[in-house]
């Protein structure tokens, strides 16, 4: 039986994403709380023994590092039989829209969201760069999964858990009311909150939290 230690910080979507796929699966893992917002990540000791690239989530699969969400999920949808492809035309669309949510969705997501919600004092035109960015990629998204179940068909594969990422934190945090105005995306989340077993981010990804200044 694979064990599994998870390192990682609650805010991170990327984090999320890989407990949500592991709990998904049936797997248990072992957490590992990251000072992230003490600059841990940016230490040479911690990227000498842990992640060289300087980035969480890293996965240790019965002592071996893995890094970098996508081909991680990528993995464990191969390994587990779960939310991967079924033919060739399916695996060319879960990589464009893994690629893409990275790129795109959860890259300035991410970056909106945290200076949001946990830096003092954002610069209010960046925020305004940002938001326009994420509101096109969420229109994207809302296109897509207004005409499906889920982003490439009737049933979720690992390109949905990436998209959901961070998207599925608290709405204080990124203040993105997505019922009001993306309800397509909202109901998409829904059908992905109804799978068996899933948790939301903060019941998977424990310990002490980042100051939210919002």
């Amino acid at each position: 039986m694979t064990t599994y230690r998870l390192h990682y910080f609650p805010e991170s979507g990327n984090s999320y994403k890989l407990a949500l796929m592991l709990t998904l699966c049936g797997q248990s893992f072992e957490p590992v709380w990251t000072d992230f917002g003490g600059g841990v990540t940016r230490t040479a000791e911690w990227r000498a023994s842990v992640n060289p690239m300087g980035e969480i989530p890293v996965l240790e699969e019965d002592g071996v590092r893995l890094t970098q969400t996508a081909p991680i999920l990528l993995r464990l949808a191969k390994r587990y039989g779960q939310f991967g492809a079924a033919n060739e035309q399916e695996q060319f669309e879960v990589l464009r829209w893994l690629f893409w949510d990275n790129q795109k969705l959860s890259g300035f997501m991410a970056t909106y969201r945290y200076r949001r919600a946990f830096t003092p004092s954002p610069d209010a035109k960046v925020q305004d760069f940002l938001r326009k960015r994420v509101d096109d990629f969420l229109g994207i998204l809302a296109g897509e999964v207004a005409q499906r179940p889920f982003i490439i068909g009737d049933r979720p594969t690992v390109a949905d858990l990436s998209l959901c990422g961070y998207l599925s934190f608290p709405v204080e945090e990124s203040g993105y009311d997505l019922a009001a105005r993306f309800p397509d995306v909202h109901a998409w989340l829904q059908r992905i909150a109804a799978l068996p077993g899933w948790k939301p981010p903060y019941e998977l990804l424990p310990g002490p939290r980042l100051k939210r200044y919002v």
